[in-house]
């Protein structure tokens, strides 16, 4: 039976459909049967991110309408036999679906999966509950900066509410060199401020989408986010390693230049 998993932020723009699809892809490289749910109806683009847009043929809404079978929406990925996909609401995003109505779909598809990590849209409004509404555990995904501290604070307090099992915190964006200078906050002491258990840290990176076949450091941060989830280990990425000593001083000069 899959662990339903949303992964929410309150703020946009922090990357959390990025950490979804790259997360999922490294639980499915450990050999997990893992479902990508997209119950963003406005944005949408989960798809995009993990390059089978051009292979949708039915979604979520097809699903609850009775247009198709659950397992005809799911859409395997070409790279990864164990990761599928299920599209959002791509033909009416302003038509209203129920909590309810996800729960049922999610509930049914659960048994053939080990992971449902369900992609939440911004904020904490209708699409924010329809999400959790329908889930287990949450990952909140937020960056060092204070207006997505702020917003990931007051979603943490809405996701008490809701009893979930388990919430963990993902910070993703991280600049090692301006923790080192002091410019932001660590991810451990946003985890202290937050007051929620520090699962993964993901260094500001240029390769992460998924099915890049650059393998950097971003990839190696959610190779440790994976397994924290999947075997209860606590390693943590660490970003700030390289900007230390002689020869970090120069890397972090020239990072500010580049």
């Amino acid at each position: 039976m899959a662990k339903k998993i949303v992964l929410t932020s309150g703020k946009g723009g922090v990357g959390k459909t990025t950490v979804t699809a790259n997360l999922g892809m490294q639980l499915a490289t450990l050999g997990c049967r893992v479902l990508l749910v997209d119950t963003d109806f406005g944005l949408n683009n989960l798809d995009v991110v993990c390059n089978v847009e051009k292979l949708i043929q039915y979604d979520i809404v097809d699903i609850i309408e009775g247009r198709c079978r659950a397992r005809q929406a799911l859409i395997q990925h070409p790279n990864y036999s164990n990761l599928f996909v299920l599209p959002s609401n791509h033909t009416d995003p302003n038509k209203y679906i129920s909590p309810q109505a996800i729960r049922l779909v999610l509930d049914n598809l659960a048994p053939r999966f080990d992971y449902i990590l369900i992609d939440c849209p911004a904020g904490i409004e209708i699409g924010f509950h329809r999400a959790v509404a329908s889930s287990e555990e949450a990952i909140v995904v937020t960056t060092p900066h204070i207006s997505s501290l702020r917003d990931a604070d007051k979603v943490i307090a809405v996701l008490h509410s809701y009893k979930l099992k388990n919430i963990n915190l993902a910070v993703n964006m991280v600049r090692g060199d301006m923790i080192v200078d002091g410019e932001i906050l660590s991810p451990t002491e946003i985890a202290e401020i937050l007051k929620i258990p520090l699962i993964g840290i993901i260094p500001q990176e240029d390769e992460l989408f998924l099915g890049n076949t650059r393998r950097g450091n971003g990839q190696k941060a959610f190779k440790m986010l994976a397994n924290n989830l999947q075997n209860g280990t606590k390693k943590l990425f660490n970003a700030t390693n390289k900007y230390y000593g002689f020869f970090g001083s120069i890397r972090r000069t020239l990072k500010k230049t580049l």
